[in-house]
């Protein structure tokens, strides 16, 4: 079984697609792909797909769906598997599990990248680094659920990855940034700055993007399109480190330099107290 939700929900086995065309087991199929191996209570499957608003035969109708997940199961996997369809997705006390190895899920296999990258980023293995979190982001095939309608518990989830993905280019441009790629990242961190407008660390990479590609006034002016924005939608200044980078490049702080930054740390951090 291969399951993505970096993106649409897909679900095949043995090159047969087990995605329901309902919500509702759309829904159970992608919260419990979530969690291979482990029990997903009857409580937070019906909160998922009910809310607080319980109808009388939640219980009935939930047995229903989890009925018709492993029917397309069983079909895909065909009579000559060696297990059966309650053995995949299986009923323990109080819940219902997928039991697939972790790795079948991408948001898996896309954490256990992301693990390896921070790792070899920590050690100051930036090419490593940064080959790995590509990996791991190029896994990603859009929005996570993009296609599945969320309930309070999935969209919580969708949130969480969303939010790690960003973390995750972050320190992947951090690392571009360390090779001296800043040329390469300009056009991507343009784009990042102007999708996360308040976003202080990627505004911080598109200083130091710019300014080592000699675009030192145009480095600036991101610092200042920032501040403004900050200072006249939220009354506060940029924080200390940003406003120390924005007087390293007014003096022309050899430690902008890519042989002389530290290591292990982000761009962020570059002039951190």
């Amino acid at each position: 079984m291969k399951i993505c939700v970096l993106g649409p929900l897909s679900a095949d086995v043995n090159g047969m697609s087990i995605v329901p065309t309902a919500g509702k087991p759309r829904q159970i199929l992608a919260l419990l792909a979530l969690y291979p191996g482990r029990v997903m209570p009857v409580p937070t499957l019906m909160e998922e797909i009910w809310g607080t608003e319980l109808p009388q035969s939640a219980l009935t109708t939930l047995q229903t769906y989890i009925l018709q997940l492993r029917r397309r199961l069983g079909t895909a996997m065909g009579p000559g598997a060696p297990g059966t369809a309650k053995d995949v997705l299986a009923t323990r006390h109080g819940g219902y599990l997928l039991q697939i190895p972790a790795d079948a899920v991408d948001v898996h296999a896309y954490e256990r990248l992301v693990t390896e990258g921070q790792h070899a980023f920590e050690d100051g293995e930036d090419e490593v680094a940064a080959r790995t979190y590509r990996k791991a982001l190029d896994l990603w095939q859009g929005p996570a659920l993009v296609d599945v309608r969320v309930g309070p518990v999935l969209e919580i989830e969708a949130m969480r990855l969303e939010e790690s993905r960003l973390v995750t280019r972050e320190r992947r441009i951090d690392a571009d940034l360390r090779l001296g790629r800043h040329a390469e990242v300009t056009a991507e961190l343009t784009e990042l700055i102007a999708r996360h407008p308040e976003h202080e660390g990627l505004h911080s990479q598109a200083m130091v993007a710019l300014y080592r590609s000699g675009r030192q006034a145009a480095a600036l002016d991101v610092y200042h399109r920032l501040r403004r924005r900050l200072v006249d939608e939220l009354g506060v200044e940029p924080s200390p480190q940003l406003q120390r980078l924005h007087q390293a490049m007014l003096t022309v702080d050899p430690q902008l330099d890519v042989v002389s930054g530290p290591r292990r740390t982000s761009t962020f951090d570059l002039y951190a107290a």
